[in-house]
């Protein structure tokens, strides 16, 4: 039997990236897993974000190790749409064990006045209190918590840059941090466990896009991806250019699990020593 047998997991952003390596990671342990992405295009995001079809390729994975899984289709910055998303796993499963706040992302384009900022905190901050609040009623003792935070978003100057999407996406990472520090305490009378999770780059379409390639080369034009690797590692100390989601899974499959049972209110980084480098904004 699995660490996680028995469990049920609601995932946000699980059709692809570190979500779906998430999702496939706590279903080898046994879990179940009721998997949200929101599956269409916001407009001040300057890369594809996931599709129907990647979440659908997101449950066929977990069905093929054996696990049950229930997609919706919502809105993480919708409220009611996450509850009724979960809703519809409960009726299924009949609990819920483990929550991970996982979506995320890094709007560029103003389409209206600081329409960047307002789609960034939305999603990156509102929408992770909305998933902690609508799981919180079907929660109990030796619940775990995970949100996805970033390294990149605790550094001055790595993504204020690129406009107002960038400074929501830094101000709301640094905003959780506060926020798992906080709610992490109000949360141990009841054995329920909050962490959060900080990568570095993370070889997902957040990061391997034409924009973010820019970013990183500024003296070329039009930079490859091949360009852009180039630059990549001077953001961590380690000389990588940046990890894998199945890295940040293996933390987020140790916070979830009994071996950290009395680990909770943590910011714990994944950045192979980038803060050690960076200035932090906190």
């Amino acid at each position: 039997m699995g660490k996680l047998e028995g469990r049920v997991a609601f995932i946000t952003g699980a059709a692809r990236g570190q979500g779906r390596s998430h999702a496939l990671r706590l279903a080898a342990a046994g879990a179940d897993i009721i998997a949200v992405d929101i599956c269409e295009q916001i407009p001040s995001v300057p890369y594809p974000l996931a599709t129907p079809e990647d979440l659908a390729q997101t449950a066929r994975a977990v069905e093929g190790l054996g696990r049950g899984i229930v997609t919706v289709k919502a809105d993480v910055r919708e409220r009611s749409q996450l509850r009724e998303a979960l809703d519809q796993g409960l009726a299924r499963f009949g609990r819920l064990d483990i929550v991970l706040a996982n979506a995320g992302i890094c709007p560029w384009d103003d389409l209206t006045l600081c329409s960047g900022f307002i789609d960034g905190t939305d999603v990156d901050l509102i929408g992770v209190m909305n998933t902690v609040a609508v799981s919180l009623p079907h929660l109990g003792a030796g619940a775990s918590i995970v949100l996805t935070g970033s390294t990149a978003g605790m550094m001055k100057g790595t993504v204020e840059g690129i406009g107002s999407g960038g400074v929501a996406y830094s101000w709301a990472k640094q905003t959780v941090f506060r926020y798992t520090e906080t709610l992490a305490l109000q949360l141990a009378p009841h054995s329920i466990r909050l962490n959060a999770v900080h990568p570095t780059n993370v070889n997902t379409p957040l990061l391997q896009n034409d924009r973010l390639y820019r970013t990183f080369r500024p003296d070329l034009e039009n930079p490859t991806r091949e360009d852009a690797e180039v630059a990549f590692p001077a953001m961590q100390a380690m000389p990588i250019p940046y990890i894998e989601p199945e890295d940040v899974s293996d933390l987020v499959f140790f916070l979830v699990s009994d071996d950290s049972k009395f680990i909770t209110g943590m910011n714990i980084r994944v950045d192979a020593g980038g803060m050690l480098k960076g200035e932090p904004a906190l």
